[in-house]
């Protein structure tokens, strides 16, 4: 017979806690920049039919499976046309695309990352949410209160050994 006081035992496993760490949800794809400054006419006026041709000119290989970063690092007006032409032709080679900052690029795709979640995975979960994800701020946790309060029985903000308690679901909703 085993001598349960040697044991070492997991309490954090058996609570029966969903851990999620929104790092896990963050693409591991390699974030590339495309500056629609390099097609510009004398660095002002950007004119279709050569930016079409640059575009064209890109290889797959070298945006597949990479984040790309739309900006325009000149003060030029950029027409409308070209963030959606850019955006069509990356993404057709398969690239995840935003436009704007790669930190503010990376988070959007977390947002989405974060939607995209399976809400009946959680159903009556008590969801933990990792405290030392490096790749959050306080818009995208605020995405997954929104995305999983709905579901969750109760959701905790930190680690599984110490957490902050953020929801818990009424125990006669009708009441409140």
């Amino acid at each position: 017979m085993e001598d349960t006081a040697d044991t070492i035992r997991n309490r954090v496993d058996e609570s029966g806690l969903t851990t999620i760490d929104l790092d896990d949800l963050i693409a591991r794809k390699p974030i590339v920049s495309f500056d629609l400054a390099d097609c510009l006419e004398n660095g002002l006026i950007l004119r279709e039919k050569p930016f079409r041709q640059t575009l064209k000119n890109l290889k797959p290989e070298d945006w597949s499976e990479k984040i790309v970063v739309l900006h325009c690092s000149n003060d030029a007006i950029v027409p409308e046309w070209a963030w959606m032409l850019a955006t069509s032709q990356l993404t057709a080679h398969g690239a995840a695309v935003g436009i704007g900052r790669a930190e503010d690029v990376k988070q959007a795709l977390l947002i989405e990352a974060i939607q995209q979640l399976p809400q009946e995975s959680f159903r009556d979960a008590r969801i933990v949410i990792k405290g030392c994800s490096s790749g959050t701020n306080a818009e995208s946790l605020a995405a997954a209160i929104r995305h999983l309060q709905p579901v969750a029985l109760s959701i905790f903000y930190g680690e599984p050994c110490s957490t902050v308690p953020v929801y818990k679901r009424p125990k006669n909703p009708a009441k409140n």
